[in-house]
């Protein structure tokens, strides 16, 4: 957590390697601990737009909110944890080209926005303590925190809807580095390929997925690019780019045929354009081999989000929203895998794992009530542990977050869900 406020939900996928596991803090249960015949409690309200909700100090949720189009703005409102009404909102933060971005609590204490080709600094009030407008004129999806508090970030090469087609665009990212304090840009790398996954940390390591390979970055100061590291995934005609990596157990972990994310109409089940089946990828990062495995072998796969690792268990999770395949594998100390359940189910956000309870949070998109559901599975088995509407008629492609007890939030672009326990 280090970098990151000392809450069980800091920020995206509850920090800097995607382990999408809570924190474990003081007067938090472990897991649901989902009984037979378990009472439950589902709150939604509409929130068009909403991208992720952060965990600060007890009672304290924030919620990211943003408009859409290629001039958007983005904004913060603290809600009541409980009832998701606003408590207050911070003014409109400068943004431009949407893409989703993202929210975290620092360890200072202060909330940071990377929204468009702008990030800003918050204090817990939702004030403003400072902005800053990034090189690229394209949107910067998200950030992570370093361990030194610096906050590293990078704009999004990919496909977007209502993108300005008289543009043009680099054919490569950019890594940049800001302090945290006033947000000065304070290191700038230009990478060897275009990126449009979100990207990670290791320590001072930073990993970022191009279309091609995953590339890893140190910090140190300055920014290195390690020229000797060579993980090269895309190997295959009909093969196309991956999206978050999940760092873990010396590898890194992330999910392949990304091309069609615009192809989302509430849904992204039938929205693939790869002709090469999708697979978990895994990197491992001492020599950067590369292995693949098929999530379910079918053409025209697509997934926008990462994979979940059960480290613990040695159970990858694995996903295809396009063919509506969600599937787990066990895989041993080198990380060879073997198919270990497999499932129908229109999942597409981030997952959200609690690991000593090994309880996993997915979504299932119901198409024909335009219904999106928390869906509670046994993360060894396969079995449906609870299932329950969320109010949300769009199936969501983003952050689920763990509160404060026995519940879940979720955000889609329409709504924001929360799924409580009953004791």
């Amino acid at each position: 957590m280090s970098g990151y406020w000392p809450s069980r939900w800091p920020g995206e996928d509850a920090g800097a390697s995607r382990l999408q596991a809570p924190w474990p803090v003081a007067g938090s249960p472990a897991g649901l601990g989902i009984k037979p015949g378990q009472q439950f409690e589902v709150v939604s309200r509409e929130a068009m737009a909403t991208t992720m909700v952060v965990l600060r100090d007890p009672g304290e949720a924030y919620v990211l909110h943003h408009t859409m189009g290629m001039d958007t703005i983005s904004w913060v409102e603290q809600i009541d944890p409980e009832t998701l009404e606003p408590l207050r909102r911070s003014v409109d933060l400068a943004a431009g080209p949407m893409w989703p971005g993202g929210m975290a609590v620092h360890a200072n204490g202060s909330l940071y926005v990377v929204f468009g080709r702008y990030a800003h600094r918050l204090a817990p009030d939702t004030s403003v303590i400072a902005s800053r407008e990034l090189p690229r004129n394209r949107p910067y999806n998200s950030f992570v925190i370093l361990p030194d508090g610096h906050i590293a970030t990078k704009d999004f090469a990919g496909e977007r809807p209502l993108r300005d087609p008289n543009v043009e665009n680099p054919p490569n990212s950019e890594l940049v580095i800001l302090e945290p304090n006033g947000l000065e840009i304070v290191a700038r790398l230009t990478l060897p390929e275009a990126s449009i996954a979100r990207i990670s940390a290791d320590g001072n390591d930073i990993y970022i997925v191009g279309e091609e390979s995953l590339m890893r970055v140190r910090w140190d100061g300055t920014l290195t690019l390690d020229t000797a590291f060579d993980g090269r995934y895309r190997t295959m005609p009909g093969q196309t780019y991956g999206w978050d990596p999940v760092l873990t157990g010396g590898a890194a972990w992330f999910l392949d045929n990304g091309d069609g994310g615009t192809n989302y109409v509430g849904t992204l089940r039938g929205g693939g354009v790869s002709e090469a089946p999708l697979h978990l990828v895994r990197v491992d990062l001492a020599e950067g081999a590369v292995s693949l495995t098929e999530i379910c072998g079918l053409p025209m796969g697509l997934v926008v989000n990462p994979p979940v690792i059960d480290p613990q268990r040695r159970i990858a999770v694995g996903y295809d929203s396009s063919n509506g395949v969600l599937a787990a594998f066990s895989f041993d100390e080198a990380g060879n895998t073997t198919p270990l359940w497999s499932r129908e189910q229109n999942h597409a956000c981030h997952p959200l794992l609690f690991a000593e309870t090994g309880e996993l949070f997915t979504n299932d998109h119901d198409a024909t009530r335009f219904m999106d559901q928390f869906v509670i599975l046994d993360i060894t088995t396969g079995a449906e542990k609870l299932r329950a509407d969320s109010g949300s008629p769009a199936q969501s492609v983003l952050f689920p977050a763990a509160g404060f007890g026995r519940d879940i939030y979720l955000s889609s672009f329409t709504t924001l869900s929360r799924l409580s326990l009953i004791d």
